[in-house]
């Protein structure tokens, strides 16, 4: 059983985004370069489609759950190895991998499986 029910999800998505495009505040990188940017577009993108999901806390509700989880193990993947893929790992990495493993950890905890918030309650 994974621990994170979909309203949870969507509480972290939302922290986890702001706190993606604080990043470069807040760990002190050059938002001129791939270290500080990265960051920001995953934030932003993970921002964006979580407004598209259909969850509680969806706002449009286009996507899927499922879909929304492939995307979080995607964008949280390319941020974990942004150091190495932009070659700036020698400069900072930890904060990237820390902050992808955190999003891959929340996808991989969350529990997909519900009915959709359109539906009516079940009696």
């Amino acid at each position: 059983m994974k621990p994170f029910s979909t309203r949870v999800h969507g509480i972290l998505d939302y922290t986890i985004g702001i706190l993606l495009v604080l990043a470069p505040v807040v760990f002190d990188l050059d938002t001129n370069t791939a270290e500080g940017r990265t960051p920001i577009l995953v934030g932003v993108l993970s921002l964006l489609y979580s407004l598209m999901t259909d969850y509680e806390l969806g706002l449009v509700r286009l996507l899927p759950m499922r879909l929304h989880l492939m995307l979080d193990l995607l964008v949280s993947g390319i941020l974990f190895f942004s150091p190495w893929l932009f070659r700036f790992n020698e400069r900072i990495w930890l904060p990237h991998a820390l902050l992808g493993v955190l999003g891959m950890g929340v996808a991989l905890m969350t529990d997909g499986n519900r009915r959709s918030v359109a539906q009516p309650p079940a009696s």
